[in-house]
């Protein structure tokens, strides 16, 4: 059962550009595995085949209405202290969702985490979905297949922070079709348990996009990525199967996310 949670926080110090990296969360994140379960955190950590969970960069909670399609991934001035935050992690396997249960029962909303030099304080985590916040959600698989369209011909997605793909020794930011639907096929036959044999690529053609590069600072090097909405669409004589099989993995994407560094806040994706 994929979760698409959203950890809200409030930092009682200011928190520094050079701590709002991809690394300095994946390290959080880490951090608050292994306090209650030390040996799944040093599995993660040691891991380097693709892992069952993704990070976004730490947002700033707007009062006025958020524009969820583009986040902010990255940070130029420091975040101040007691400014609202939130930051939504996702989970693709059950098994890492119970391990980390006391996790989520034991959040004491006084007691603080660390990110860099700052305290941070887990007020509260939500995983529904709501206008003022989309990117939480929860849903088995087997809902997530049963309730995918058959008919929907359009696939339209909103890349929300910067996404590159892996081809051979390089990487590549053009969100081409056999890019975007094989990532979210090869995480869906690894962790759903409801294998998709192949899906019908011939027949999905980009029919609109306003799509541009963007740069992401995670390491000492950067990493470029694509920002922007993107639509494909089922053309020509498509089996409702097949039909219903591309919306499953485009409802995915939510918790899926596309392509490289995952984990470090690249590749998060919702369809719109």
């Amino acid at each position: 059962m994929p979760y698409s949670l959203i950890l809200n926080l409030i930092p009682q110090s200011p928190i520094y550009p050079e701590f709002l990296t991809g690394r300095h969360l994946h390290a959080l994140f880490l951090t608050l595995i292994s306090s209650v379960n030390s040996s799944l955190g040093d599995y993660l950590h040691s891991s380097k085949a693709d892992k069952a969970f993704t990070l976004s960069p730490l947002q700033i909670q707007r009062q006025h209405k958020q524009n969820h399609q583009t986040l902010q991934f990255s940070h130029q001035k420091p975040i101040a202290a007691g400014t609202p935050c939130w930051w939504r992690i996702s989970l693709l396997d059950d098994t890492l969702f119970s391990k980390l249960t006391e996790l989520w029962l034991n959040l004491n909303p006084k007691y603080p985490w660390h990110l860099g030099s700052a305290n941070l304080h887990i007020t509260s985590i939500q995983g529904t979905p709501l206008l003022t916040q989309p990117w939480a959600n929860a849903c088995t698989y087997e809902q997530l297949y049963e309730q995918a369209s058959d008919r929907e011909r359009n696939l339209d997605f909103t890349f929300a922070t910067p996404v590159s793909f892996r081809q051979g020794g390089y990487d590549n930011v053009l969100p081409l079709k056999e890019s975007v639907f094989n990532s979210l096929l090869s995480r869906w036959n690894k962790y759903s348990g409801m294998e998709i044999a192949s899906i019908a690529i011939e027949s999905v053609y980009p029919s609109a996009f306003n799509i541009n590069t963007e740069v992401l600072t995670n390491y000492e090097s950067k990493f470029i990525g694509c920002v922007g909405r993107i639509g494909y669409r089922i053309l020509g004589d498509v089996e409702p199967l097949v039909i219903k099989q591309m919306n499953t993995l485009a409802n995915f994407a939510l918790y899926a996310g596309l392509g490289r560094k995952t984990t470090m806040g690249m590749g998060m994706v919702r369809r719109v």
